[in-house]
């Protein structure tokens, strides 16, 4: 078992690969495109920009240099379409799925373009990398997936029912993944994202993720709003440690581990009032000056869960997977990237 965060990274180094990222421009994808170019890796990345953007890219780029850039392929394309899901997994040993369209709003007001990218896209996929003989087949699931079974801290066997249709299509990839494996034989491992965190994630838009967009009101010196009364509570995970997991489920040997969904979080629960404070503490260690603004209190948003807490326990023992940050150092890192952005 590779144990060390250290250890993985030498270990995928020490062989050169050729990984496809889906979604390589968005927020996790294009973490997993610097790291593995970072490491040596040979890797293809697919996007269509519907979310993420070419300046993700472009920071790629900067970070890993010219010599490292050139081994990376990009093709701009959409994973709804079945001949660029075959033109991407061509050759690819391992593809590292993240293209969907996130947020519980989102597909509340649109369920069918969520079905689409993510169901639809996901099946694509699936069958591109079948077809082209992947070795693996990694694919972000999510913690939504847990829907309303009240169980703390939540386990991987024990779900409830879907309380959106985002919800329900992550479910749908878990359910095809699965059968993929019994009836093809295909390797795939999913990972259910417990809100990940960290540089490149979009602040902007109404389906913004709740650390980047109270970061840049705090930066403005502008209330952050909060939904509900402050206690609902969140395992709120850094991106390089679903990085991590990303690099361990694409090169695991026990075959005991293949074929399993895991999740992908810290294993304790920040509520969104500790959240405000340990956000804004970090912020004022590089911006000193920033006023202490209080949030602002709105209703609960539609199809969210109380609490979400996750036991990584599996993870652990069949990945290896070992998180190097807790809510309060997470932050600190990416406050470097808040403060960045807040003054381009």
């Amino acid at each position: 078992m590779v144990a060390a965060t250290a250890d993985i990274e030498a270990f995928v180094a020490g062989r050169r690969r050729r990984w496809l990222v889906t979604g390589a421009a968005g927020f996790i994808g294009s973490h997993l495109v610097e790291t593995l170019l970072r490491l040596d890796q040979e890797v293809v990345g697919l996007d269509n920009f519907a979310t993420g953007h070419r300046s993700n890219l472009d920071d790629v780029r900067t970070r890993v240099g010219d010599a490292a850039w050139r081994r990376f392929h990009f093709i701009e394309g959409d994973i709804t379409r079945l001949e660029t899901c075959r033109q991407a997994c061509d050759g690819a040993a391992i593809v590292l799925h993240q293209a969907a369209l996130g947020s519980v709003p989102r597909s509340l007001e649109d369920p069918i373009a969520t079905h689409n990218a993510n169901v639809t896209g996901f099946l694509h996929m699936l069958v591109a990398a079948r077809d082209a003989g992947c070795g693996r087949f990694v694919y972000a699931a999510s913690s939504s997936t847990y829907g309303d079974h009240p169980g703390l801290p939540k386990v991987e066997e024990t779900i409830g029912r879907p309380l959106s249709p985002y919800a329900a299509t992550k479910f749908f990839d878990e359910i095809y993944a699965e059968v993929f494996g019994r009836c093809y034989g295909m390797p795939t491992i999913g990972l259910r994202y417990f809100n990940v965190y960290g540089a490149r994630q979009d602040p902007n838009g109404p389906y913004a993720a709740v650390i980047p967009r109270w970061a840049a009101a705090m930066l403005g010196n502008e209330p952050c709003r909060i939904n509900g009364d402050g206690e609902t509570s969140r395992d709120f995970c850094y991106v390089a440690d679903a990085v991590q997991a990303n690099l361990r489920a694409g090169l695991v040997e026990n075959p005991d581990a293949v074929g399993q969904v895991y999740n992908v979080a810290v294993g304790a629960r920040t509520s969104l009032t500790q959240l405000h404070a340990l956000l804004a503490e970090a912020l004022r260690e590089r911006r000193p000056e920033l006023a202490e603004v209080p949030p602002e209190y709105a209703p609960f948003r539609a199809g969210d869960v109380r609490h979400s807490e996750a036991d990584i326990g599996k993870a652990q023992r069949l990945l290896g997977y070992r998180p190097r940050f807790v809510v309060r150092t997470g932050l600190r890192d990416a406050a470097t990237w808040y403060t960045k952005i807040a003054r381009q």
